[in-house]
This record gives structure tokens, sequence and C-alpha cells, in this order.
């Protein structure tokens, strides 16, 4: 037996829990189902209810003090009656009557010292609770009208009030039920009013709130999804309001936004298309490359002492080609390859730099080095080369454009180490004694396609260059002090861990 009521004790738990589970699942679900609409519409209701409920307090407090205030009206007009008959006693069937309209069970009224007394039966010696109009206040009224509500008695209240038509005060004896059946007949009908009110003002407040807010933060969210599917469309991009609130901060700055990165993206995909075409020359411009290098080697065999001299440079300067179309052109790759450093001597990596001289023909630029002869830095000996060979190529090309005044066109790439090898660094100085660098120039000079400081250029060298000088664990900066254009690199030594 004991087996079997645990059993079923258990199968009931379980099939409350089983109830229970799925309504609170259900609620929570409607939680978050509902709209911003619906929730705005509860939240209306529930402060107009929380309103409600703070008058409904002084309200019934204030219907007892009347409710009370006309039964010593009543027993006014029965004073009077008294006051009428003085000397006399009155019927059992007239205070019956006077007692009736009043619903009392007692009346008593004081006259200049005198009191006559208005009663059927006896009069009990104690009451429930005294009320006296004359003293009580808000708090004594709410505290009544509760104890009146929530425990009643049986027994009849004595009610003071102020007397009128020379009488000095007037006194009632009645019972609590007809108060506590009038308080609640009165709550029920302002709970009937204050909820037909609560509906009015929320429905008020929900359309108004709807047309203000609502629909335009709906119409901020449908264009955010809309803008997602396709957001290089210009069509896409929300039109702001004339509103000046909040909201319309909110539409311009979306608007400000949208345009900005739909442009980005559009640029982005004018980039990834560049990259695709120059992939394409890479492949054959490599191709071609290779054939150059075939006929470079033939002419190292060479009898002719220029050619025997030319050819190893011509050699070499295709090789390091080659292997860079293989390696794609710097910014057509996501990354560059990782860097080899090592110390090696700088001035076989300057060698090659002057014949950049001569990239225009009747080009006046004369290329010069300063470089102590053991000078030694921590670096990949091609990517810096690479890297310098796009600063003197600028350089050389920005003199032939713009000349050096009064002076011979020049470029002085210079060098000097600051500390012992392993623990200092190498600063090298590429500076040219043109007219510099404009300033629109400078807001982007080592950014992509931006950075261009002539006309058709690219931008990209002194983006390539700033990116291999990282990768080397130097800096590439420009020098505003020095005269003319000066870009410093700064490489310092790195010692492999182990």
């Amino acid at each position: 037996m004991g087996v079997s009521s645990r059993s079923e004790t258990e199968a009931a738990a379980i099939e409350a829990a089983g109830v229970a589970m799925p309504t609170r699942e259900r609620a929570l679900g409607l939680g978050r189902h509902l709209g911003l609409s619906g929730r705005l519409f509860l939240i209306t209701v529930a402060f107009v209810a929380v309103a409600e409920i703070l008058i409904y307090v002084p309200a019934v407090a204030n219907y007892r003090l009347m409710w009370l205030s006309d039964r010593i009206a009543a027993a006014q007009v029965a004073a009077v009656v008294l006051d009428a008959t003085p000397g006399q006693a009155v019927s059992d069937e007239l205070a019956r009557r006077l007692l009736a309209g009043v619903g009392a069970h007692a009346i008593a009224v004081r006259s200049n010292g005198a009191r006559r007394l208005l009663a059927v039966e006896s009069v009990p010696d104690e009451v429930a609770d005294m009320v006296d109009l004359r003293r009580d206040d808000w708090w004594d009224s709410i505290r009544g009208s509760w104890r009146t509500l929530v425990a009643p008695t049986d027994e009849p209240i004595r009610v003071v009030g102020h007397g009128r038509d020379g009488f000095d005060l007037v006194e009632i004896l009645l019972d609590e039920a007809p108060l506590r059946t009038a308080i609640i007949d009165f709550s029920i009908r302002l709970l009937l009013s204050s909820l037909i009110i609560a509906a009015a003002a929320a429905g008020l407040v929900f359309i108004v709130l709807q047309r203000v807010i609502v629909e335009p933060v709906r119409r901020l969210a449908h264009n955010i999804t809309e803008f997602a599917d396709d957001p290089e469309s210009l069509d896409r991009i929300i039109a702001p309001s004339r509103r000046t609130d909040e909201i319309g901060h909110a539409e311009t700055a979306l608007a400000r936004m949208e345009r900005a990165l739909a442009g980005e993206l559009r640029e982005k995909r004018r980039l990834a298309e560049l990259g695709l075409a120059v992939s394409k020359i890479n492949h054959e411009l490599r191709n071609l490359l290779t054939t150059a290098q075939l006929l470079g080697d033939r002419l190292e065999g060479a009898a002719d002492l220029t050619v025997q001299r030319v050819a190893p440079r011509l050699v070499a300067t295709l090789g390091r080609a080659i292997r860079f179309c293989e390696a794609t052109l710097a910014y057509g790759r996501a990354t560059e390859r990782h860097p080899q450093r090592r110390l090696t001597l700088l001035a076989p990596i300057l060698a090659d730099l002057p014949d950049l001289a001569g990239l225009s023909n009747g080009s006046r630029v004369v290329i010069r080095e300063r470089v102590p002869s053991g000078l030694q830095i921590c670096a990949d000996p091609e990517q810096l080369s690479r890297a310098l060979t796009n600063l003197v190529r600028n350089a050389v090309q920005a003199l032939d454009a713009a000349g050096a005044g009064g002076d011979e066109p020049s470029v002085l790439i210079s060098a000097s180490r600051r500390g012992g090898i392993g623990s200092g660094a190498v600063t090298i100085l590429v500076s040219d004694n043109g007219p510099g660098l404009p300033e629109r120039a400078k807001n982007h000079l080592f950014a992509p396609f931006q950075g261009s400081m002539r006309a058709g250029g690219t931008g990209l060298g002194l983006a390539i260059a700033a990116e291999l000088i990282e990768l080397n664990g130097g800096t590439l900066c420009l020098d505003d002090d020095a005269p003319g254009a000066c870009f410093r690199i700064t490489v310092p030594d790195w010692t492999p861990a182990g």
C-alpha cells in the first residue's frame, strides 16, 4: 500500500510539472514573440492600472466619509422632529420610521447641554468602533475603510458628527454591514470605470506612440534588413525624414553609415577585380621574364667588357623579378611571405640603386650613397632591396617631374648604426633636394591607391615599402624637419630565440 501510494504521488507530481512547464514556456514564448507595439500596450495598461490603484485607496476613504456624513445628515432631520415635540414622547411607530430612514439603531442629539435619545430597543453598552467625523483625518479614514473591508464586525459602530440648526452634535448607532456592502459596491463600480479609463488611455497612448515611435523604429529595422541583403545598392540607403528628435538623428546617422559602407564595399569589389586582373597580367609577365632571363644567361658568355659588367646585374634583376612575380604583386596577395632576417652587409643591397637614375631618357637626377663599408643590418636582403627600390624610384620620378630649383637634382642614401650589433638599430635615410611633398599627399602617404604624388601614379610604392619594412620589424616614416622629401627607415637588430 505504501509503495502504491508513493507511486501515485510521484505520478501526480510529474503530471503537475508537465502541465506547469508548458504553461510557463508558453508564457515565455508569448513574451518573446510579442512585438514592440504589444509590449508598449501592456506596459501602458499596467501603468494606468497602478495609477488607478493608487487613486482607489483615498477614493474609498472619501466614499466612507461621505456615506457616514449622509447618515449624520439624515439623523439631523430626525433631530428636527425630536426638537418639534419638546417634552413629549415619540411614538414607537414614528421612531421606527425615523430610525429606518437613517438606517440606525439609535439617534442622540445634544443641544444647550440637554441630550435626547431616539431608540426603540435598548442601547448596548459597548460598540465595535467609534468614528468622530469632527476629528478624523485622511489617515484615520483610510485605516477605518480597510478595517471595514478586511475585518468587519457584527457589533454596531458609533458615529459622531457636527450638529446644525441649534444642535451641538449628532450621534448615531448603526450596523457596519451596510457600510461594508456600500464600500464593496463602490469598489466594483470604481474597478469597472478604472478598467475602461485604463483601456481608453492605453489605447490613446498606444495609437500616439505607434505613429510617433513604433512605426519610425519599424522603418529603421526594415531598412537595415533590406540594406543587409544588398549593401552595395544605393537605392537601399534610407532617406532621412525631417524629424529633429533622436529618431531623426538615428535616421541621419544610419544613412551616413550606409552610404559610407556602400562606398567601401564598392571600393573593395573594384580592388578585388583589380587583383584578379593583376594576377592574370602577373602570370603572363612571369613567362616573359623567364625568356628574358634565358637571353641574359647567354649574354654572360659574351666577350664585350661592358656586357660582362652589366650582364650579371641584369640576370640578378631578372631573377628577383621572376621570384617577385611568382609570389604575386605585394598588394595582389593577402600577405607577404615571412621575412628571412639575418645580418647582412648593407652596401651590396644599395649597389644597384644608382642605376635607377636612368629610368627616363634625359634624366639629370644623381643618386649618391653615404654608407660605411662594413655596416651590417638585420633584415631580409630581398625585401629590404624592394623597399629601397620603391623609395628611390619615387624620388627619381618626383625630381624628374618637379626638378630641384637651380640645383642639380639628387637623391642621397645614407645609413648609420646606433648601438652594438645584436642590441642596436640601423637608420637609413632616403632624401632628395626637391620641393617636398604637398600636404594633401601626407594625409594618405602610405595608403594604397591614395598616396600617389604624381599624375597616373597608383600610390602602391610607398604602401609596399612600408609593409616590407614593418615585416622586418622596422618603421618607415616621413621626416618633416628635413628639406625636400626625406624618408627615415629604422630597423632594430633581431636575435633569434634559442
